[in-house]
């Protein structure tokens, strides 16, 4: 029997979610939000290593995405639009900071362990099989920190957001050949890095 009740956001497209949003729907803005929120997040924290930084670049990307609702058309995807912001935010912030902190520094308060502790399998494996856990985390963070910035913009925007070759080179403004170039690049550097837990 055909029902007059319109898709459910979980199975609507970002795009017509999106376009929903230019329309005034709030809820769409708060699907989109639900769905996207941590990718980018995880993207802008790996990238600035400093949470609170990336707190403020998340807040920033999402009043952008706001913002622009009225103009927006769908010209790509909507992940691809999204992440562009981001890479922009990213571009804007390193050309005005100063400080770099470690991806492990963290403030008096924090009270969470570090980004190796939280990577870390959290099972019911014995210590030992938890410390090589921590130890694979902490390695892995370690290599991708030593990426050249380009090489870990595309590595991240492939990792975290899960986006295709094509539109990491949208979202960053360069070729397809580029960006396959840099994403092969990181990962040959991120294998050579981590051989011994191979």
């Amino acid at each position: 029997m055909p029902s007059d009740i319109t898709e459910p956001a979980a199975e609507e497209s970002d795009e017509s979610l999106m376009l929903r949003y230019a329309g005034g729907d709030i809820g769409a803005f708060d699907a989109l939000y639900a769905r996207h929120e941590l990718a980018v997040w995880r993207y802008l924290f790996r990238s600035v290593r400093v949470q609170a930084v990336a707190d403020d670049l998340l807040q920033d990307v999402w009043f952008a995405v706001a913002r622009s609702a009225a103009g927006y058309t769908v010209s790509a995807r909507f992940k691809t639009w999204l992440f562009t912001i981001a890479h922009n935010r990213l571009v804007d912030h390193f050309r005005t900071a100063r400080q770099h902190v470690s991806i492990d520094a963290h403030g008096d308060d924090d009270e969470a362990g570090s980004v190796g502790d939280t990577l870390a399998a959290d099972s019911g494996f014995g210590p030992l099989r938890q410390l090589e856990s921590r130890e694979q985390a902490t390695a892995l963070i370690a290599a991708v920190e030593r990426l050249p910035l380009e090489q870990r913009e595309a590595f991240l925007l492939q990792a975290e957001a899960g986006m295709r070759v094509e539109d990491i080179a949208a979202a960053t403004g360069v070729s397809f050949e580029t960006a396959k170039s840099r994403l092969r690049y990181a990962r040959n550097s991120l294998r050579q890095q981590l051989q011994e837990f191979a």
